[in-house]
């Protein structure tokens, strides 16, 4: 079973923390917030962002890399879809 599925509930209420931020800077920005306030929303979101992304990567290596169930074949599998993902995640 994968990791996203077992912790779907929970990633779930991490995404949904996330929405509520984002329609926290678009509130702001209609309601005319100073910038001040509108850059702290978005650094909150870049945070939280960071936070889930950090989570479902550590998960990955747990599961798909280290998992001492899995053969050297699946191992590097899980390693080149984390290497795709981090290639894309620093452009």
């Amino acid at each position: 079973m994968s990791h996203t599925i077992q912790n779907k509930s929970k990633l779930l209420a991490r995404v949904r923390r996330l929405k509520g931020q984002v329609e926290a800077i678009e509130n702001a920005l209609l309601a005319e917030k100073p910038c001040d306030e509108v850059l702290n929303l978005t650094a909150s979101v870049r945070g939280a962002l960071s936070g889930l992304t950090a989570e479902l990567m550590e998960d990955h290596i747990r599961c798909h890399i280290v998992a001492p169930e899995l053969d050297e074949a699946e191992r590097q599998q899980g390693a080149n879809e984390l290497i795709d993902v981090i290639r894309s995640y620093l452009k």
